[in-house]
């Protein structure tokens, strides 16, 4: 069964059973006080206005059952997947592996490190942990949506110009199609969030497609 839905630049034509949805990186790290966005000096509500939709997204994917996947951004406690040159840029109030008030800063395990509770994930979801800001970099993502025969990426998180562009540039070489929910993304700056959409669907999709959560769910339901 084929759905539509409408897009920038041109509305786009899927299957449920071969498209997943992946949820980048909505950690307590990047979008709460205290995590590894804050100290960077960012203003973590900006990206607030992306989990409602997203979690809309969510629900309708597993009502209609797609694939669903998140990740996570983090690192092993013993730092030894991080490169020292991530570990040691500019010039934030906490480093990655410092302590804060969710745990050590983006590793594995601390509670800084864990989906939002608005997006938690359910039981036998696959949760992808990353070592970067692509999706397929160090992973098992691209074996897993082989295995199922995906071919379409709707693509939410934080984010767009970094986290979310990185993935969707990896899947777009992998051959995968990807159609990114504006609304379901955020960025600490919107101009970047803006920009990060424009080039992906500029010079016809060269990168993908840009969507909504409203179009997602009226494709679904209809």
């Amino acid at each position: 069964m084929q759905i539509l839905v409408d897009a920038e630049p041109a509305p786009i034509s899927l299957d449920p059973a071969r498209t997943a949805l992946i949820i980048i990186d909505m950690q307590r790290d990047f979008l709460e006080p205290g995590g590894f966005g804050e100290t960077l000096g960012n203003d973590v509500s900006r990206l607030t206005p992306a989990i409602a939709p997203c979690r809309r997204v969510l629900d309708a994917s597993r009502a209609h059952g797609l694939l669903v996947i998140h990740t996570r951004e983090g690192h092993r406690p013993d730092l030894s997947d991080a490169p020292l040159a991530k570990v040691q840029r500019g010039l934030p109030s906490l480093r990655i592996g410092d302590p804060g008030p969710m745990g050590r800063i983006l590793i594995r395990g601390e509670a800084g490190h864990d989906i939002i509770a608005a997006l938690t994930p359910a039981p036998g979801e696959p949760v992808i942990d990353k070592p970067g800001k692509g999706a397929f970099y160090q992973t098992d993502l691209e074996l897993m949506l082989r295995n199922r025969g995906i071919d379409t990426l709707l693509v939410c998180g934080v984010t767009t110009e970094v986290c979310v562009n990185t993935t969707v540039r990896e899947a777009n070489d992998r051959g995968y199609r990807c159609v990114v929910l504006g609304d379901c993304c955020g960025s600490y700056f919107p101009e970047f969030h803006e920009a990060g959409l424009a080039m992906i669907k500029a010079q016809g999709g060269i990168f993908g497609w840009v969507s909504s959560s409203q179009a997602v769910l009226r494709a679904i339901g209809a």
